[in-house]
């Protein structure tokens, strides 16, 4: 059986009375978009529904985002003071979170910050790095290190200091990584999904209501690929 078809109560990481922390699917989406397709916020929703026996329209807040090809950890709130207090500790930085991004070429230092100006391009839907002083532009900082390599990808884990629009997919392209499967960004063919091999792994934070740490690390995607990767760190 594939993840995709595995239940969505398989999928939850966390949940208490406040929040539900789910592990999102590559090309699922968090919210609605002009699409119109089924998004996991509408999956979640119908599983509260049911699990509870709530009458009447659910709560469901969003806190923050993952663009649609990227995989793992997405936070909802089931009340409007978990996500006002969650969204707090979004625009504070007091999440840690961390990413793993499988990447087509080995990047010339193991461990390195990368610290750009991203413009972005609405109409284009995508960020570009751009000379300091241009007007519009954002600051992006991002911390990365090498954790693996097969003999034809590399494993790289990603801290973010910033949440640029793409910073993550931009910022490694830039300097001569760019995210398997990433067409946008310049990668030699797409996953045979849609995705990007990039996955939200791991987020850490105080819950906001009930003050314990909470500490949630995402499976990866079922892909040959991501389950080499995740097999290899598992080992270690």
């Amino acid at each position: 059986m594939t993840r995709s078809s595995t239940s969505i109560e398989s999928r939850i990481l966390f949940e208490d009375n406040h929040l539900i922390i789910m592990n999102k699917l590559p090309r699922e989406l968090v919210q609605g978009d002009d699409t119109g397709d089924e998004t996991l916020a509408d999956m979640v929703k119908a599983y509260i529904k049911t699990a509870y026996n709530k009458p009447g329209n659910i709560f469901l807040g969003i806190p923050h985002r993952l663009d649609r090809p990227v995989s793992g950890v997405v936070i909802y709130a089931k009340t409007s003071k978990g996500l006002a207090r969650m969204s707090d500790l979004f625009r504070l930085k007091k999440i840690d979170k961390t990413y793993w991004a499988i990447v087509e070429n080995k990047p010339t230092k193991t461990k390195a910050t990368l610290e750009n100006s991203l413009l972005k391009n609405h109409k284009q839907n995508k960020s570009y790095v751009v000379s300091d002083d241009r007007k519009g532009s954002k600051r992006a900082i991002l911390h990365y290190e090498l954790i693996y390599s097969s003999e034809r990808y590399h494993l790289l884990q990603i801290q973010l200091e910033t949440g640029r629009h793409h910073q993550i997919r931009t910022q490694l392209a830039h300097m001569g990584c760019i995210i398997k499967g990433d067409l946008k960004y310049g990668a030699k063919r797409s996953n045979g999904d849609g995705s990007i091999s990039l996955h939200s792994r791991t987020t850490a934070f105080i819950h906001p209501v009930s003050d314990e740490p909470i500490s949630i690390t995402a499976q990866c995607p079922n892909d040959e690929l991501w389950q080499f990767f995740e097999s290899k760190m598992n080992e270690g």
